[in-house]
């Protein structure tokens, strides 16, 4: 835990929508107990601008999100991770690279928003209805007791949280 908080990273693929949402929110309903961050195994080097669209319809800040690689995590000066949550099919498959600390680990599988849709209104509500599904997944995450349960626990907790 750094600084009294709990420090979370969000994986998917690509890391441009499902991941940089989660981080978004996370940001915004645990900001007094946790750190969100993001990254994918490949990330595409930029965020899908209807990610940035969704969250700016939700009155979110979208500035300094960016799409990164999960080994900007297995750096030395990288901070020690207490949440490995995968929200893509992709990313849960993969081997992670070892990441600092004990994380507790979880799958949250989101459909793919920024997959391909034959019209873009379809798109459209693809990234609504997986940031509401990230939203309403993110709210019951931040109301574990996190201090009163040991990671098993947490762990199971985390799990019935993606059903």
């Amino acid at each position: 835990m750094s600084n009294n908080k709990y420090n979370v990273l969000f994986l998917c693929t690509g890391n441009s929508a499902r991941s940089i949402m989660a981080e978004a929110l996370l940001s915004r309903w645990g900001r007094e107990h946790f750190n969100a961050f993001s990254a994918g195994s490949n990330p595409k080097g930029r965020v899908h601008p209807l990610t940035l669209k969704t969250l700016e319809k939700s009155n979110f800040n979208t500035e300094g999100y960016r799409s990164k690689s999960w080994e900007e995590f297995t750096c030395d000066d990288a901070p020690d991770i207490d949440f490995i949550i995968t929200v893509c099919s992709n990313a849960a498959k993969e081997t992670c690279p070892v990441i600092p600390g004990e994380p507790v680990s979880a799958h949250w599988d989101v459909e793919d928003p920024a997959a391909d849709y034959e019209t873009e209104e379809e798109q459209k509500h693809a990234f609504y209805r997986a940031f509401l599904e990230l939203d309403e997944r993110i709210q019951l995450f931040t109301c574990l007791p996190m201090e009163k349960i040991d990671k098993m626990a947490l762990h199971e907790h985390l799990k019935k949280i993606s059903n």
